[in-house]
């Protein structure tokens, strides 16, 4: 019966084949392009990947480091989703100009805004050095001598292989540190706003309908990127002009049905679909809850603030996502592995697998991977709770404790590398630290720091925090460091930073908040990090054999490497799902969805008057379907964070959708993919170009676009 079982646990993965994957866009020819075809795309691998034509992958930047942008014009128009150009509109408004609720719009090119920071980073070529950066590694038997070994073959290639001279050279490990690629890389950083919906249309159903299905969100922003005259990378100047792409997406104006192919490209941020059953458990039963609980409590306490002041609202918007995202994230994640049974499926891969071993008389190398992939994450798992703990509160939740601790970092760089160092960190600090204190609000951060250390002292394990925090009262204790601490305020740590630097640090010494900070993460880096990042490394030595024996002994299996911020493509279908009994979800959503869900006055459901007049009089132009407008769709595309914004195309390469989340039931994708609940949630480019035209009359931009009907071979002639 176990081995009927794990028959039909094989056939059903092999069945789902086609679905799932995160592929390198240069080694698509063969078998991916044999099952991209299959699943109905008419292109070739060469049309999206080529190192010496233009090819689709000109067309999808990363935007910003974290997220995925499409070029949609000759002109250097770039569309990416809201929430990742949520920073820049945010840090562009103000109480005057508050285009986070109002949305903005350039009608001409010099109305365009700056926005600074942000940057925007184009792929040139993909290039294998596996053999260059693993030369001298093989005896090494050391974990931390061979990474040491590994980084300076980096260095070195990254210094001597060819580029332009504003180009770049990356390498990143793939395959957990089996296979190494070089990547050429050029960006811009003359990057402005061109338009973004009012958040009651990007943003709309917020924090609620986020990583749900039906959504309704027009989760979209568009900027230009600009260039020298020579088009290349240039600082801002207002004697830039705009960028011409090697390559850019026709909008298709067809729309979706059930079944149609897509294709995602983009930089998805982190997946881990090799894990052992063990560290399943560990994610599952100790590390997510603990995460989920202390930003449960830091959301309680700013959506109170933000629902009653606007100011603090605007203060706190991106943060608020930014927070919220993760924590509803790790909710579904944990549910869907619950769901799915990705801890006894992976119990049986492992049987197989130890099964393969033998048979492979690979029992010398690999027969006691998983025993020691238990012992080692039992030994861990006290410290990586208290890493997760010490994170959460401390660098990530409470601003005052993250600004306490890069000022912490700072004696530590005085310490380790001199004053020449420190000086130059203390600057950077206090040029960053305008933007920071600017939406930092003492009063709401103090009430989220007595929140989350409550959760510390009663739940992160004991042994790894000073004893008398134990017995302290905390609201006393918020109450004196929030009054005392100079770390509060802008002109409090201007203060403190003033001076030569033996002045600093005697201040530093004396403020309560930096003591307090320092105290604590003195025994943390002295009792949790040592031990953890030695285990750590045995359970990545670990990972990188459970890898390559999984590629040695399974030849022709679709092995694909887990995401690392790297430039990927996935593809599948528009799909809709079943998420539980008698429950089906269908792949389109339309705007009268926008309209049931609407509350008058909401901050999450409110809508646009203008929305809802075109809606009343279906004055949806073009780029309606039946007499509705679509919204939304989804499929089964493996996608997980860094691919917010990227584009969905069709089976000729056209845009027909930006990709901006995943359905809550599967969000476990980044660790065990069931392409039965797994969805990507993709807005579609007719709602897109709809609001665009109809609601913003922004006419302009339509008329930049190369609009198509791919199905009737024809181009729609713009404005």
């Amino acid at each position: 019966m176990k081995n009927l079982k794990l028959l039909f646990l094989f056939i059903i993965f092999q069945a789902n084949a086609q679905q799932g994957g995160m592929w390198i866009p240069s080694l698509l020819q063969g078998m991916n392009e044999t099952e991209m075809k299959n699943l109905g795309m008419k292109m070739t691998a060469k049309d999206i990947y080529d190192a010496n034509k233009s090819s689709i992958k000109d067309a999808v930047p990363q935007f910003d480091g974290g997220c995925t942008a499409e070029m949609i014009s000759p002109k250097g128009l770039l569309l990416t989703n809201h929430h990742c150009g949520f920073d820049a509109i945010q840090n562009l408004s103000s109480v005057a100009h508050d285009y986070l609720t109002d949305g903005f719009w350039a009608y001409k090119m010099d109305e365009e805004l700056p926005a600074n920071d942000v940057d925007v980073m184009f792929i040139v070529s993909i290039n294998d050095v596996t053999k260059q950066i693993l030369e001298g590694t093989e005896n090494i038997l050391v974990e931390a001598d061979r990474q040491k070994k590994i980084q300076e073959n980096s260095t070195k290639l990254m210094g001597s292989f060819k580029k332009e001279t504003w180009q770049e050279n990356k390498v990143r490990a793939f395959f957990e540190g089996n296979q190494y690629i070089l990547f050429v890389t050029e960006t811009f950083k003359d990057v402005r706003l061109v338009g973004t919906p009012p958040s009651s249309i990007g943003k709309f159903g917020s924090d609620t309908d986020n990583w749900v299905w039906p959504r309704h969100t027009g989760d979209f922003s568009i900027f230009r990127i600009y260039a020298d005259k020579n088009n290349r990378p240039a600082p801002y100047s207002k004697d830039n002009v705009p960028y011409v792409p090697k390559h850019f997406l026709p909008i298709s104006l067809d729309g979706v049905k059930e079944n149609d192919f897509t294709m995602v490209m983009g930089y998805p941020g982190r997946t881990n679909e090799y894990l052992p059953a063990v560290a399943i458990e560990q994610i599952l039963n100790d590390l997510n809850p603990a995460k989920i609980e202390i930003r449960d409590k830091a959301l309680k306490v700013a959506d109170g603030f933000m629902r009653k002041d606007n100011a603090i609202k605007i203060q706190y918007a991106s943060k608020y996502a930014g927070i919220a995202n993760y924590w509803k994230k790790w909710i579904g994640e944990s549910l869907g592995l619950k769901k799915s049974n990705a801890i006894e499926i992976k119990r049986n891969q492992e049987i197989v697998f130890q099964q393969n071993v033998v048979k492979a008389n690979k029992q010398a190398a690999y027969g006691n991977l998983l025993s020691d992939f238990e012992n080692n994450y039992k030994a861990i798992a006290p410290y990586a709770l208290a890493k997760d703990y010490f994170t959460e509160v401390f660098l990530r939740n409470t601003e005052f404790l993250t600004k306490a601790y890069e000022i912490y970092q700072l004696e530590q760089v005085f310490n380790t590398k001199g004053e020449t160092a420190f000086t130059e960190r203390k600057n950077s600090i206090l040029k960053e630290a305008a933007t920071f204190y600017k939406n930092f609000n003492p009063n709401v951060d103090q009430k989220v720091f007595e929140q989350l250390m409550n959760l510390y002292i009663s739940k992160s394990p004991k042994q790894f925090f000073p004893a008398n925090l134990e017995n302290t009262n905390i609201e006393n204790l918020a109450t004196n460091l929030y009054s005392q601490s100079k770390l509060v305020s802008y002109e409090g740590l201007q203060n403190l930073l003033n001076g030569d630097t033996k002045t600093i640090l005697s201040n530093l010494n004396q403020d309560k908040g930096y003591l307090f900070v320092k105290e604590i993460t003195d025994k943390y880096i002295k009792e949790v990090t040592p031990t953890y990042d030695e285990i750590n490394f045995k359970i990545r030595a670990l990972q990188r054999t459970y890898m390559k024996a999984q590629l040695e002994l399974n030849k022709n299996a679709r092995i694909f490497p887990d995401a690392n911020s790297t430039l990927r493509v996935t593809y599948g279908k528009v799909k809709g799902y079943a998420p539980k009994d008698a429950t089906v979800y269908l792949p389109n959503t339309y705007l009268d969805g926008v309209l049931e869900k609407y509350i008058p006055g909401d901050y999450e459901f409110d809508v646009p008057k203008k929305l809802i007049e075109l809606y009343k009089n279906k004055d949806y132009g073009q780029y309606g379907e039946n007499g509705k407008m679509p919204v939304c769709f989804i499929g089964t595309n493996h996608t997980t964070g860094g691919n917010s914004g990227s584009p969905a195309m069709d089976a000729k390469g056209n845009l027909i959708g930006l990709n901006f989340d995943r359905v809550w039931e599967g969000t476990m994708s980044d660790i065990y993919y069931d392409p039965s609940i797994c969805r990507n949630v993709m807005v579609d480019i007719r709602y897109v170009l709809f609001i665009i035209d109809q609601y913003a009359g922004a006419k302009n931009l339509i008329s930049e676009l190369k609009l198509v009907h791919p199905k009737n071979r024809k181009v729609t002639k713009t404005l």
